[in-house]
């Protein structure tokens, strides 16, 4: 793992990054089967089905018989690499995804995208706020957020090379820059943003921006506060975890999921096994489905902003 922070700010689409690296791999390796569900435009795969028609397969919405065929050809040697929409990926699909994929021991690289408030004007229907739990209990299955563009086209790299289950949940849109292209990364393994001897706030995905900007906001009145990337919900950065709680007043957990089964639920699991006696506070969507809005009044909605993290910290002192 190198890790080398962005020093400015040129986002791209998660979309275009995903296109663009699936160039590189498909051109690199003819076993590798690109799948969607009749989302080649709105992923902005067009392009590369055009370029690697022989590579490249729209399933039409027909999303479980798109996992099964993978699973299938991943027992023949393909590398299927799957996308839809998360909700699509995984609440639709778990019955295939878990027998014919993980129960046989199918080799399967799935890209849920849009999760949480990203849905947008989607709606409740399209909007998934369960995934991680559901892909949690999954055996075997490995369960990646990426933070920024660059981290998101390292795992599509690095699990094109891996043999298992690995689910990725990203935006289609553009996320803050937070490393620079010439990083590398180690799946299962957290990242420290920064160090701080107060509060800890561990997040993922969408959530990496808004916890570091409440960290800014919060050294401001002179707290302390380090932040923590754990890209690998599952399995997740136990020593770090347990590293990073050592002397904490509060620990926060910063998600764009439900408050039940996601990464907050981890941290719990791990602080409780080790009663560590540190304030627990989680920021993630209650118990709730989803509604139609645009990204920014869903944040501000399910209360996933920077200022909503400020708030339970400050609440938890």
């Amino acid at each position: 793992m190198a890790i080398v922070f962005a020093k400015e700010q040129k986002p791209i689409e998660m979309r275009a990054v995903y296109q663009n690296t699936l160039f590189e791999i498909l051109k690199d390796d003819p076993q590798v089967v690109v799948m969607d569900a009749d989302l080649v435009g709105a992923s902005g795969m067009a392009k590369v089905f055009k370029e690697f028609p022989e590579q490249c397969i729209n399933m039409g919405i027909s999303e479980a018989n798109m996992i099964g065929a993978a699973a299938g050809m991943s027992l023949v040697g393909k590398v299927p690499i799957i996308h839809t929409f998360a909700p699509f990926a995984t609440r639709r699909v778990y019955d295939q995804l878990y027998l014919s994929g993980a129960y046989q021991k199918a080799n399967l690289r799935i890209y849920g995208s849009d999760p949480g408030f990203t849905a947008g004007h989607n709606g409740g229907t399209h909007t998934s706020v369960e995934d991680l739990a559901l892909m949690r209990v999954m055996p075997t299955a490995t369960v990646l957020a990426p933070a920024d563009a660059t981290q998101f086209a390292w795992l599509l790299k690095e699990t094109s090379k891996k043999y298992g289950i690995f689910y990725i949940r990203a935006s289609r849109k553009g996320l803050r820059d937070i490393y620079d292209p010439s990083s590398t990364f180690e799946i299962g393994k957290g990242v420290v943003l920064s160090e701080g001897s107060d509060v800890v706030i561990f997040a993922i995905g969408e959530m990496i921006a808004e916890a570091l900007s409440a960290k800014e906001e919060l050294e401001k009145v002179g707290m302390s506060v380090a932040v923590v990337d754990m890209f690998t919900v599952k399995p997740i950065d136990v020593d770090l975890v347990k590293k990073m709680i050592i002397g904490k007043k509060v620990v926060v957990t910063a998600e764009n999921h439900s408050k039940i089964g996601g990464l907050g639920s981890a941290v719990a699991e791990i602080m409780a096994e080790e009663g560590s006696g540190v304030k627990l506070r989680r920021v993630a969507i209650n118990d709730r489905f989803g509604e139609v809005g645009l990204p920014d009044y869903l944040q501000k909605t399910y209360g996933l902003t920077a200022d909503d993290i400020i708030k339970a910290v400050k609440e938890a002192l």
